[in-house]
């Protein structure tokens, strides 16, 4: 473990009452960060302790992922003396962040104004499905559902006439990215007024907003100027170009690098097709231009497009698996791969943020906590005594 003092959040603890990977991967952020995080867990602990490959019962894979630098404390928040010992950490803390239902947290008794109201400086961090003023407020809500509301469903609609979800948890990891921005931005305003912060962020909203980036398009301007959807994303064309002997991904983007691209290839007299001249002209025509830059990439080995692409400065990679990363020539350089010894779980690797502070990365100051692992030694901390701890953890 690395000393986590000389972190941007150092000082500052939140106390994390979210579980699954929306809220958790957006906590383990502020921990990266250098906060010091408490991770509360009901009896049986975080769902994704049980998902994937596991040494130990409720060390999965899953969990490891998006559970690093924190601390875990056991409460059963049905329980009165466990509530009380929630009380006593939100007094110590920075922040506070849930992702329970509105109905149901204020049933706990830890609704916003509750919370707010006996420490008035803390930031309230509500992961809500939906935000609380629309007529979906308290809807459960999770990644494969929000990937469907959110317009990502569509988009493979839009592409390839059937509807499929990402293979990625993509919906819940964006939208915690999204989360952590806003408590960050909510610390700082904390820090400017000392006043509190009820920071309340909507999956589905924000995961709309994320998709509708590009996907606005003609849709942008009132009356529309044409549909939604970028049509260079959702082109059937746009995909892995297949080489002589394998795959390549390559984005020629500018006017510039498509007549590189077309002179590589062989044909530069493509570059002045009046179909493929501009940006405007070339996204109005993009399935035909990526049948055309698919057929003569297909001509060359992998190795080939990769050595003359890179020259040309024309944006292109390998098509990585999961496997090939961990041998990817800049990811080992980088030591993006982090060899990690866990107290109980052995040997493990821990993949880079991808962020640096000053040129340096940020440390893994923690384990990932097995269930209820410091509850003793937090709850002593809080304040509570030994009669205290006992009914707060029995």
């Amino acid at each position: 473990m690395t000393d986590s003092s000389s972190q941007p959040l150092a000082g500052i603890r939140v106390i994390d009452l979210t579980s699954v990977l929306f809220g958790p991967y957006a906590t383990q952020m502020l921990g990266d960060f250098g906060a010091d995080v408490i991770k509360i867990e009901a009896p049986g602990g975080d769902p994704t302790r049980g998902i994937g490959p596991a040494r130990h019962a409720g060390m999965a894979a899953g969990f490891l992922g998006c559970n690093r630098n924190k601390r875990s404390v056991q409460l059963n928040l049905k329980r009165e003396p466990a509530r009380e010992a929630l009380w006593r950490l939100i007094d110590s803390a920075d922040v506070f962040v849930h992702n329970i239902r509105p109905q149901k947290i204020a049933t706990l008794g830890f609704a916003v104004d509750d919370v707010m109201a006996r420490k008035p400086d803390i930031v309230y961090g509500a992961f809500h499905g939906y935000l609380e003023e629309g007529p979906y407020a308290g809807r459960p809500a999770y990644d494969d559902v929000i990937q469907g509301e959110s317009g990502i469903v569509a988009a493979f609609l839009a592409r390839d006439g059937k509807p499929a979800f990402a293979p990625s948890v993509i919906a819940d990891k964006s939208a915690g990215l999204i989360a952590a921005n806003g408590l960050l931005a909510a610390l700082f305003q904390r820090m400017r007024t000392g006043n509190g912060v009820y920071m309340e962020i909507g999956m589905f909203e924000s995961m709309a907003a994320y998709t509708l980036v590009e996907h606005q398009f003609g849709l942008s301007f009132s009356p529309p100027e044409g549909d939604a959807g970028y049509t260079r994303v959702i082109s059937a064309e746009r995909k892995p170009y297949a080489t002589q002997d394998g795959y390549i991904c390559a984005l020629p983007y500018t006017d510039q690098q498509w007549r590189s691209f077309w002179a590589l290839a062989g044909q530069p007299e493509v570059a002045n097709d009046p179909r493929y001249l501009t940006m405007a002209e070339r996204t109005r025509n993009i399935d035909s231009l990526y049948a055309r830059t698919s057929d003569a990439i297909r001509q060359q080995s992998s190795a080939h497009w990769l050595k003359v692409l890179a020259q040309a400065e024309i944006p292109c990679g390998p098509m990585n698996t999961f496997s090939d990363l961990h041998d990817d020539l800049h990811l080992q350089q980088i030591d993006f791969f982090r060899a990690f010894e866990h107290p109980t779980e052995g040997a493990l690797e821990v993949p880079d943020p991808g962020l640096r502070f000053n040129r340096e990365p940020l440390p893994i100051h923690h384990h990932q906590p097995s269930l209820g692992e410091h509850s003793e030694l937090l709850l002593r901390e809080a304040g509570l005594s030994g009669a205290e701890i006992a009914a707060a953890l029995g």
